[in-house]
């Protein structure tokens, strides 16, 4: 059995009060998150910060209190066994670009509930991202309504 590792984030930015998760269109057409293989000696957290300025040209921060491990077995590739992990990390006064049109083909800025529409896959990590960050501000908090 081979184990490939990758590591990637839920990217997010707070825009006119509300929270906009950056969706990645793969080539494939499927939309999921910033993510991508561990090079030679990485710390998860550097192979996650190297993804995402890989494919959306952005410099973000990012939250390892968020941590979400994955692990399955994709069905083109017999034997192999693909664990991913994924932390939050949050982008401010950027603009996201597509740097890498051979792996990604466009990039989205969505709502949750839009956001949640178009993806066929990782809604439950959506979901979590999403209550990690609302339960993360006061209830109060002016930026963030429910």
């Amino acid at each position: 059995m081979i184990l490939e590792r990758s590591c990637g984030a839920i990217v997010y930015t707070i825009e006119d009060e509300e929270i906009k998760y950056l969706l990645v269109e793969e080539i494939s057409g499927c939309y999921s998150f910033p993510k991508g293989h561990m090079e030679n000696d990485e710390t998860e957290e550097e192979t996650a910060l190297r993804e995402i300025r890989e494919e959306t040209g952005l410099e973000v921060e990012l939250f390892t209190g968020f941590k979400v491990s994955e692990q399955y077995e994709p069905a083109e590739r017999p034997g192999v066994t693909k664990e991913v992990v994924y932390f939050l990390a949050e982008y401010t006064g950027q603009t996201p670009r597509v740097v890498r049109p051979d792996e990604v083909r466009s990039l989205k800025s969505l709502r949750f509930e839009d956001a949640l529409g178009i993806m066929e896959h990782k809604k439950e990590l959506l979901k979590q991202a999403d209550d990690h960050i609302k339960c993360s501000y006061c209830p109060a908090h002016p930026l963030i309504h429910r």
